[in-house]
């Protein structure tokens, strides 16, 4: 690559999406690696090249809560609640899957992990590349979560187009999970947001 894959701008790094290349992107919580939901072989390297299992959906990352009804259904009043309470910020929720969702991101299944993340550069591109974006975390799958830009292109050197360097993350943590397609929702990773601070929302009491 005759170009510095490293860059500041949030235009070149939506242009590259656009045009099916993979991007290494900042969040709020760790470094990831994104692709447009409208490049189905851009999403397909990254499963291949992190070496991830193909029955593992890649979550979508939106720049807006409305979001949540052009890619998600039958969305229950908890879950409302819960974006409602941790939007923007860690917290991705799983939810049954409209059919704007690619079937690249599903992996055979029917339910989709979206987050609205609490970082200004990363709601800009979102916002650039159509208001979502594939993104999953920038480490081969089963590695530890990476922090610096740095880490992650040495990490995914072989996958990424271009990398939004815009420091170290604030988090360290990656978001917490939280299946909304039980009833009550059932966290299923504890992470960046205690577990304790998701059941105080849901309470009704």
């Amino acid at each position: 690559m005759t170009e510095d894959p490293f860059t500041h701008d949030i235009g070149r790094v939506a242009e590259g999406l656009k045009e099916g290349g993979v991007a290494i992107v900042p969040t709020d919580t760790v470094y990831g690696v994104a692709a447009s939901l409208d490049r189905p072989e851009a999403i397909g390297r990254i499963f291949d090249l992190k070496g991830r299992p193909a029955d593992r959906p890649i979550p979508i990352l939106v720049s807006g809560r409305d979001a949540i009804n052009k890619y998600g259904t039958e969305i229950s009043e908890r879950t409302i609640r819960l974006i409602e309470e941790f939007w923007p910020g860690a917290l991705t929720v799983i939810v049954p899957a409209t059919p704007a969702v690619p079937e690249a991101c599903l992996a055979g299944g029917n339910t989709v992990g979206l987050r609205m993340p609490d970082h200004p550069e990363l709601l800009a591109l979102i916002s650039r590349c159509g208001g979502a974006l594939a993104v999953t975390s920038a480490n081969k799958s089963g590695d530890p979560e990476i922090t610096t830009a740095r880490e992650a292109y040495e990490s995914l050197r072989e996958l990424a187009d271009i990398v939004l360097d815009t420091g170290p993350t604030p988090g360290r943590k990656p978001s917490t999970v939280v299946n909304a397609n039980v009833d009550p929702p059932r966290i299923i990773r504890d992470a960046g947001i205690p577990e304790s601070r998701i059941f105080d929302a849901l309470r009704t009491d």
